[in-house]
């Protein structure tokens, strides 16, 4: 799998389950303040597609993933 797609379901979960446990309708509901989180990935994704930094990008670069067998970078 590749980082761009690793990004793209990150992302995407993390929206989902700010926003489940953000709206008072959810049966998931905590506080509204993680609406803020939502928001702070809405941002981030944004920033990237005119930037290209992504910080969930370098962390899964450490790792190695997406990445050959055998070679991992810093």
């Amino acid at each position: 799998m590749t980082i761009n797609r690793i990004v793209r379901i990150v992302a995407g979960f993390f929206v989902l389950l700010s926003l489940a446990l953000g709206v008072e309708a959810s049966p998931l509901f905590v506080s509204s303040n993680w609406l803020w989180f939502t928001a702070f990935v809405g941002f981030n994704l944004l920033q990237s597609g005119f930037t290209t930094f992504c910080p969930l990008e370098i962390v899964l670069r450490k790792l190695g993933v997406g990445q050959p067998e055998g070679r991992v970078t810093a």
